[in-house]
């Protein structure tokens, strides 16, 4: 016969504990804030041809060795997988010239003003918009 109620209590008490974190941190989860880019990073149509090759803007590009695009969920996407297909993006180059970073841009971060690489038309100036 068991008389000590106190572990079953206990185990009521931290399994309620643990369901008010997980329930807590699925809020917290939920709240993701728009995405931040650095300084430094341009406006741009990227179009992959066969990578590491690219064209920005229209003009000849490589990719670099680690480079990273980040699809509009913020998930890392492979470059084959974008072969042809033209996208607004905004990049980062690294020291040698080759394109490093990249953010396929939502339709509200494309609204946002940014700047362009010298001398290349704007992508929605392209559209004939």
């Amino acid at each position: 016969m068991n008389r000590c109620l106190a572990p079953a209590l206990l185990l009521r008490k931290h399994v309620a504990l643990m369901l008010a974190f997980l329930l807590a941190g699925q809020c917290a989860w939920a709240q993701i804030t728009k995405r931040e880019f650095p300084v430094a990073a341009l406006r741009g149509t990227l179009t992959v041809t066969a990578p590491p090759e690219a064209l920005v803007d229209g003009k000849a590009a490589r990719l670099s060795p680690g480079a990273r695009i980040y699809n509009q969920q913020n998930l890392i996407q492979l470059s084959g997988s974008l072969v042809g297909q033209p996208l607004l993006v905004n990049y980062t180059r690294d020291s040698v010239g080759n394109v490093h970073l990249v953010w396929v841009l939502t339709a509200e971060e494309a609204r946002e003003k940014r700047p362009q690489a010298a001398g290349a038309p704007g992508f929605f100036e392209r559209l004939g918009l």
